[in-house]
């Protein structure tokens, strides 16, 4: 099914090239880019993210294969369209040594198990927790935001060696981590471009 795009949309994607050149960013690359940057009205995001294409391929294919999506929070899940997503944070407890988000993405685990993709744009200790599972995931869109462990939760999520999406600085939010993962929604599959 091919998505109609407004043209309020539109004309914010062409004035977005107008102010930056991403036409040198691979296919998927660039998508993510240039949504996340449309979400944020944030030219910036194009130097801070940290992508990898080959792994973005690959997302993309086992997202569009059918992949569950995992989210830390509603906010996150709100923003995703096109597919239903699975947050456990109402169900979940903090406790001694474990943040709420953290317990519900150990919940959602239990849920999906391994090749999900995470989506993860709120809670820091969410993307530190999902670090110490062994989840074997498709893709972590790790863009969790804030001044108290963000920075260094995306980075532990660069050093794991897990396919991944982040970005250097605190910045974030469930906006550009919903972003991110609508990016490989609407990007086509080899099957719809014949």
């Amino acid at each position: 099914m091919n998505r109609v795009i407004h043209p309020i949309e539109q004309e914010s994607f062409r004035r977005l090239r107008a102010r930056l050149d991403t036409s040198y960013f691979p296919a998927l690359t660039r998508a993510v880019v240039e949504r996340v940057i449309h979400s944020a009205a944030d030219l910036e995001y194009a130097s801070d993210l940290v992508l990898d294409e080959a792994e973005l391929v690959r997302a993309h294919a086992a997202l569009h294969d059918g992949a569950p999506v995992v989210v830390d929070v509603e906010m996150v899940a709100a923003g995703i369209t096109r597919r239903e997503t699975v947050c456990r944070l109402k169900d979940a407890r903090s406790g001694p040594g474990m943040t709420r988000s953290a317990h519900a993405v150990r919940l959602a685990y239990e849920d999906v198990g391994p090749g999900a993709i995470w989506v993860i744009g709120c809670a820091p200790t969410a993307l530190e927790e999902l670090l110490t599972l062994d989840a074997s995931p498709a893709l972590v869109i790790g863009l969790p935001v804030g001044f108290v462990g963000a920075a260094e939760s995306k980075a532990a999520l660069r050093e794991s060696g897990l396919p991944a999406v982040s970005n250097v600085s605190e910045k974030g939010g469930s906006a550009v981590a919903a972003a991110a993962l609508n990016a490989l929604l609407y990007h086509p599959t080899s099957k719809e471009t014949l």
